[in-house]
């Protein structure tokens, strides 16, 4: 399904939507004096996240990342306001991965993109489902569905999967998948990571196993630097500072091992099924 020259009043252009970027997003409000700075050990997962210096809000997941809005309509189709973001010191802000972006809502409105006619109503975790004709978009969003459309930035489009085509209405009903999406972390099916703390004694604890797909988190709970390094070589921390976390994904089955490059007799295994 594609937009008739009628609808062009209705486009974001490509240079609007990067400018909109979360980098330069429409800010949360000013920090008043009388706001608090949370700590990360206070922190909870589901939180709204910011630093004091700049004004780009986060998303901060089950599975211990920060997840960007990549613009301002991203951020809107989840969120009213600003009222619940948590603010953070820079250098805490700074210690929590990018873990990716956030994507619309399910349910919520119809995306594209200019260099693609197609019109997508978004599904869970970003999966797009192919409006295939005027008549199927009137029976999922009313006679104004030309209004509930935004154009993705090309650059951002790689967030979202191909998913099945709707040609009829039974197949795709916007509350409903609005509804089963509550949240973000929800959309994206984070959960909780595993957490392993180094310390001056080595790994605790040293073998964990995991699900494909979940994360682990090692926070240095030592006096010194620490650090976790893949005994291959191909990922690793860097230097971990007391208090300092790293968390890493691991989406392949397999066995990994690593070690602490400050204390190599540490070691550590992470079967992941």
């Amino acid at each position: 399904m594609t937009r008739t020259a009628s609808f062009s009043t209705i486009l974001i252009t490509f240079a609007i939507a990067i400018a909109t970027v979360l980098i330069g997003f429409t800010p949360a409000p000013a920090k008043a004096a009388s706001q608090s700075i949370t700590s990360l050990a206070a922190l909870q997962p589901g939180a709204l996240i910011r630093g004091v210096s700049r004004s780009a809000v986060y998303y901060y997941g089950n599975d211990g990342f920060r997840y960007v809005f990549t613009n301002s309509k991203t951020f809107d189709t989840w969120y009213d306001n600003f009222d619940s973001v948590v603010w953070l010191t820079d250098a805490d802000l700074a210690t929590i991965q990018i873990g990716g972006n956030v994507t619309y809502r399910p349910g919520t409105r119809m995306i594209k993109i200019d260099s693609d006619p197609k019109t997508y109503a978004v599904g869970k975790g970003g999966s797009l489902h192919w409006v295939s004709s005027e008549a199927v978009a009137i029976s999922l969003f009313g006679n104004t569905w030309n209004t509930m459309i935004d154009d993705v930035p090309d650059g951002f489009f790689s967030n979202y999967t191909a998913s099945t085509e709707i040609t009829s209405a039974s197949q795709y009903v916007p509350a409903t998948e609005k509804s089963a999406v509550p949240n973000i972390n929800v959309d994206k099916g984070l959960v909780l990571p595993v957490t392993v703390s180094v310390g001056n004694s080595g790994y605790t604890p040293e073998a964990i196993t995991i699900q494909r797909g979940q994360t682990v988190r090692w926070t240095n709970a030592g006096t010194g630097n620490h650090a976790v390094t893949s005994d291959d070589l191909t990922w690793g921390s860097g230097t971990m500072t007391p208090g300092v976390t790293f968390v890493r994904r691991f989406n392949e089955i397999g066995v990994y091992t690593y070690f602490d490059s400050y204390r190599t007799q540490s070691t550590g295994t992470i079967v992941v099924q």
